[in-house]
C-alpha cells in the first residue's frame, strides 16, 4: 500500500470506534441481499445474535489499527485461513465481499466516505485478500497432496450412528470411494456441506476420536432450532450421503516437546468434543492429563463411560465432572461451576501446564482468567470458538 493511502485508512479509526457495528451489519444485510449464494457461508444464529456483526467489526478496526504494522495482528490469520479452508472459500468470493464492505461504509458514513477514503480502503482489503488467497490455496494444495487428501467436497455415508447423551449424537463417516483418509490433528474439525429443504447450508463440527482411523466421527449436539444439528438428529440415519470438506483449523495439540507439560482440557458441553480427539490421542502416552468437563446434569454428560475406561487402563489420566444442576441419580466429583479454586486443586504448583479449553462463552471467559489469575502463561491457554472469534478479556 502507498504510505498517503495506509495514511488515510488509518485517520479512519475512530469513525470505526464509533460505526464499525454499524457499518458490519449493514455490511451483511446488502451482501445477502445481492448475493444470497454467499449465506451459506455463514451461520444464521451467529447472525442473529449479532456476534458476526461484532466479529467483523473488531476485525476491521483491528486492521485499520495496525495496517501499518500487520505483524501485530499476524496471530490472527492463521485461524481466519483455516476457517475460510474449511468452508471452501474460493478467490471468486473475494470481490463480492469487498464491493459490498465498501458500500457499507459508504453508507454508514456517508459525506466522511470521501473518494479518496474509498479508494484508500479498496486498496487495503485488495492487499489482505491477495494475502488471504495465496495462503488459502497453500492449504488447499497441501491438503491435497497428502496421503488421502482432497480438494473441495468428497462424498461420506453415515456408516453408523451412537448416542453420547441426551443431546449429543455421534456419526461415523467413511468415503464411499473407499480411499484412505486425510490424517489431521487433535482438535481439527470437519465442514458437512448440507442442502435443507432447498437451502445450501455449511456447519464446522470438531472431530472427536483419535487420528488414524478408518472412520471420521462427529459428535453433533441438537441445538433448540438448529437447522443443520436437527436434521443430523432428525434424518441422517445409516447409510445417509453427505458432502465434506477436508479437516482444517488451528486449535490443535501442541507436540509435547522435549518437557512434557501437563495437559489440561478444560470443557462444558458440546466443548468436549475436541477435547475427545486430544484425550484419545495421548492418554496411552503417559503424559498426565487432568480432564476437566462441566455439565448440566448426567443426562447431558457426553462420553463419560470411555473417559473412565481410559482412566481405568491410564493412571495418568485424571478425570473430574462437574454439573450445575445434577439430578438425584447423578454422581458427579463436584456441583457447581469450574471455578477458580477448582482449578487451582488440579493444577500443579509451578503452574506449567499446557490448558485448552472450549464451551459456551461465559464458560470460557472464566476459565480464560482464572487461567490467567493462576499464573498459567499465557500463550499456554489455548481455546477455540465455535462461532465468530470474540474477545475473552472483555
Amino acid at each position: 500500500m502507498t504510505p498517503q493511502n495506509i495514511a488515510i485508512v488509518k485517520a479512519t479509526v475512530p469513525a470505526l470506534q464509533a460505526h464499525g457495528e454499524a457499518i458490519t451489519s449493514h455490511f451483511y444485510r446488502i451482501m445477502f441481499e445481492s448475493h444470497p449464494e454467499v449465506k451459506a457461508f455463514f451461520n444464521e444464529a451467529h447472525q442473529a445474535a449479532g456476534s458476526q456483526a461484532r466479529a467483523l467489526a473488531g476485525a476491521v478496526l483491528a486492521y485499520a489499527t495496525h495496517i501499518d504494522r500487520l505483524d501485530e495482528i499476524a496471530g490472527a490469520l492463521p485461524r481466519i485461513i483455516q476457517k475460510h479452508a474449511a468452508l471452501g472459500v474460493l478467490p471468486e468470493h473475494y470481490p463480492v465481499v469487498g464491493g459490498c464492505l465498501l458500500q457499507a461504509i459508504k453508507d454508514v458514513l456517508g459525506d466522511a466516505a470521501t473518494d479518496e477514503v474509498i479508494a484508500a480502503w479498496g486498496e487495503a482489503y485488495q492487499s489482505l485478500a491477495a494475502l488471504l488467497i495465496a495462503a488459502e490455496e497453500e492449504v488447499y494444495r497441501a491438503n491435497a497432496a497428502q496421503t488421502g487428501g482432497w480438494r473441495g467436497e468428497r462424498e461420506f455415508r453415515v456408516a453408523r450412528r451412537e448416542q453420547e447423551s441426551e443431546v449429543i449424537t455421534s456419526f461415523y463417516l467413511e468415503p464411499t470411494d473407499g480411499g484412505p483418509l486425510l490424517a489431521f490433528s487433535p482438535g481439527q474439525y470437519l465442514t458437512l456441506v448440507l442442502n435443507i429443504d432447498g437451502e445450501p447450508l455449511r456447519r464446522n463440527y470438531s472431530l472427536s476420536d483419535a487420528p488414524g482411523k478408518p472412520f471420521y466421527r462427529i459428535s453433533v449436539k441438537q441445538e433448540e432450532g438448529g437447522r443443520a444439528s436437527n436434521w443430523l438428529h432428525e434424518k441422517a440415519g445409516v447409510g445417509t450421503l453427505l458432502q465434506v470438506q477436508a479437516p482444517c483449523g488451528d486449535f490443535v495439540l501442541q507436540p509435547a516437546g522435549e518437557r512434557v507439560r501437563p495437559l489440561v482440557l478444560v470443557t462444558g458441553g458440546v466443548g468436549i468434543t475436541p477435547a475427545m480427539s486430544m484425550l484419545e490421542s495421548v492418554a496411552h502416552t503417559g503424559r498426565p492429563v487432568h480432564f476437566i468437563h462441566a455439565a448440566r446434569h448426567g443426562g447431558a454428560h457426553a462420553f463419560r463411560s470411555r473417559v473412565d475406561a481410559l482412566a481405568a487402563r491410564h493412571a495418568n489420566v485424571k478425570p473430574l465432572y462437574v454439573y450445575d444442576a445434577p439430578r438425584e441419580s447423578d454422581r458427579p466429583h463436584a456441583t457447581g461451576f469450574v471455578t477458580r479454586e477448582l482449578l487451582a486443586q488440579q493444577l500443579p504448583a509451578d503452574r506449567d501446564v499446557d490448558l485448552y479449553f472450549l464451551g459456551p462463552k461465559p464458560f470460557m471467559k472464566a476459565v480464560y482468567a482464572s487461567g490467567l489469575a493462576l499464573g498459567v502463561p499465557k500463550q499456554q491457554l489455548r481455546y477455540e470458538f465455535f462461532g465468530p472469534l470474540e474477545a475473552l478479556e472483555a
